[in-house]
């Protein structure tokens, strides 16, 4: 019996779609709503119960925001964490806990954290600037090819740059950055994992990513993934430990390189509600937004059995449209079985900015992945003129 539920006051920092997603779920238990967002037209505004506008990184707005809510979740890493150690300082509950957020900020800390807890990643080193990588190549203790990464404030493709060769040396980004040598991948996985205050732990089938090479983002999700079944124990293995050892409470999205050998390393991971996890709402028993709030309530976890495979797509602004969104092909699409379009609310489209995202259902998973080709090639978002 939980009473609380109908009094209960969410605060969620950020209002976009994972927000937004979010509230949705949490509307199922008549939980009211907070959100702390800039931008008075973000997804999550239209349907939060209340919308404080005010900036993520400006101690005073989180501060205050803290105060008027009975438990603090967020929906992106870039938050003014001061202000996060403050509140919680003073009572308030927040979860995933500062601590693990201020971890999740910085990935050289990420991977230290990783390595101590000896769990598969690929090697790294760290650099103050990109004049730093530019001399390390001079005297050869960097060679390459290489994937360079900013430490702090990356997401969605952003702050990442892959270096091939001396004529890529013109996209090295400037800051500090840690840098991997380019792993020969062969696939790339997903894997979802939540945990409670009770220790309870429940993870998520492990999800194919295949990446658009120009946006750098996820272009199509593929659950389950085709991968051994070895290779599915070990992800939820290390999903498991991860979490565990982190103490945290919450949901945690970990995406893993396989590479030419087979053996997985964690690339990175993200405390939070992720684009790996879309597919779930329609796909699994509990969807990944359900299984966030039932963490971080200390409800026991809810079933990631799979109730039908799935594909899911990006709904990306299409390269050369800026302007009123438009939604080109959505009646044909919506006419194929299976298949569940979400739009995220955003009037504006941008070149590949993220309008909404489409997840393809059928008890095959081949059939699901014929349908996907054709909502690929018919859905467009373009601009109204």
């Amino acid at each position: 019996m939980q009473p609380f539920l109908n009094d209960l006051k969410l605060g969620i920092i950020a209002g976009g779609q994972l927000g937004k997603m979010l509230i949705q779920e949490a509307s199922k238990w008549n939980i009211k709503t907070y959100i702390l967002e800039e931008d008075i037209n973000s997804p999550a505004s239209s349907i939060a119960t209340h919308h404080v506008q005010g900036s993520r990184f400006d101690f005073e707005a989180v501060y205050n925001f803290g105060k008027e809510v009975d438990l603090l979740t967020f929906e992106i890493e870039s938050i003014n964490i001061d202000a996060l150690f403050k509140l919680k300082e003073e009572g308030l509950k927040i979860s995933p806990d500062p601590s693990i957020l201020k971890l999740f900020q910085d990935k050289e800390k990420q991977k230290e954290f990783y390595v101590a807890s000896e769990l598969p990643t690929s090697p790294f080193k760290s650099y103050d600037n990109k004049e730093d990588i530019i001399d390390a190549l001079g005297d050869e203790s960097l060679k390459y090819p290489f994937v360079q990464k900013l430490k702090t404030g990356g997401y969605d493709g952003r702050g990442v740059s892959v270096i091939n060769s001396e004529s890529d040396l013109k996209d090295l980004l400037n800051g500090e950055s840690i840098v991997e040598q380019k792993i020969d991948i062969h696939k790339e996985i997903g894997v979802i994992v939540a945990r409670n205050e009770k220790g309870e732990i429940k993870s998520f089938p492990a999800a194919e990513m295949v990446f658009d090479p120009k946006a750098n983002l996820v272009e199509q999700l593929i659950c389950p993934a085709d991968i051994s079944e070895a290779q599915h124990i070990q992800s939820q293995e290390i999903a498991h430990k991860l979490i565990e050892r982190l103490d945290m409470c919450g949901l945690l999205a970990i995406e893993f390189f396989i590479d030419a050998n087979g053996d997985l390393l964690i690339n990175e991971s993200a405390p939070r509600t992720h684009n790996s996890g879309h597919h779930t709402i329609e796909s699994i028993v509990t969807s990944q937004f359900e299984q966030h709030l039932r963490a971080i309530l200390n409800l026991p976890l809810g079933s990631t059995d799979i109730k039908l495979p799935a594909v899911m797509i990006n709904l990306l602004g299409e390269a050369e449209y800026h302007g009123k969104a438009v939604y080109e092909g959505f009646d044909e699409c919506l006419a194929i079985d299976g298949v569940k379009i979400h739009l995220y609310g955003k009037t504006i489209t941008k070149p590949y900015r993220k309008m909404g995202h489409i997840t393809v259902i059928d008890k095959d998973l081949n059939k699901a992945l014929e349908k996907t080709v054709i909502v690929k090639n018919t859905i467009k978002v373009i601009a109204d003129k």
